[in-house]
């Protein structure tokens, strides 16, 4: 990466963190208005649970191959395409007429998320080559995610006294519209000069491994899981 001003590094940290911290927040922003869109869209209690855990899902299930692809075809580029892709799947979301068109946007949602993440992390450790600017760097950028994360329900309240259950992802329209511009005027290009080759089952079982992990503990968390001490002899069993 060409060497950046002081201003445009921390200009550019400004609009990473901005990106992520709404990745954050349509983390749990859907929490509140899950029973107005209930009322609105009459999904099944299987298809409420589809509609609220298919993001982290797929967020998370992506975030290593989303890495890898910034890593070959470049940083910048696919922030922006997540970017782009992020804003128009919360247009889709929020006007989504159906319980399973909301779970599909939900899902590209997801997709488009995964993109961002790894991608803003990556743009930070190439911008700020000095060891102390990196650090405060990083740990802003994981204050704002944190904040955001937190700050989702609060905002969901908000939106939902005043506006139906569909503002909660409309608000990232305007948002990602801004961090698309700046992003593209601010941050400079940068990619993995080696990135060897692309090996398909690898990202396959990457997905496939982390998405089974995650609902995993979604499961666990919602239907309980046995006592520790009971998990070895089962283990054992299953590997026998």
């Amino acid at each position: 990466m060409t060497p950046v001003s002081r201003t445009r590094r921390w200009a550019a940290l400004a609009t990473l963190c901005l990106a992520v911290s709404l990745i954050a927040i349509d983390g749990t922003v859907l929490h509140l208005a899950i029973p107005r869109l209930t009322e609105a869209l009459q999904p099944t209690s299987t298809q409420i649970l589809w509609i609220a855990d298919i993001y982290g899902f797929v967020l998370g299930g992506l975030l290593i191959t989303a890495g890898n692809a910034g890593d070959r075809f470049g940083r910048k580029r696919v922030l922006l395409i997540g970017v782009a892709a992020f804003g128009l799947a919360s247009l889709a979301t929020a006007y989504a007429p159906t319980a399973e068109l909301l779970i599909v946007a939900r899902a590209v949602l997801g997709v488009a998320g995964a993109t961002i993440m790894p991608s803003t992390l990556s743009i930070i450790r190439n911008l700020f080559t000095d060891p102390r600017e990196r650090t405060t760097a990083i740990g802003l950028w994981s204050s704002v995610t944190t904040a955001g994360a937190a700050a989702g329900p609060l905002l969901g309240g908000l939106l939902l006294d005043n506006f139906w259950w569909g503002s909660v992802f409309l608000i990232n329209v305007p948002v990602m519209v801004v961090v698309l511009i700046v992003a593209a005027l601010t941050l400079p290009e940068s990619r993995n000069p080696d990135p060897g080759p692309l090996d398909l089952r690898s990202v396959l079982l990457s997905i496939v491994g982390v998405i089974g992990v995650i609902y995993a503990v979604k499961e666990a968390a919602h239907a309980g899981s046995p006592r520790p001490a009971s998990w070895w002899p089962r283990c054992w069993a299953w590997a026998r």
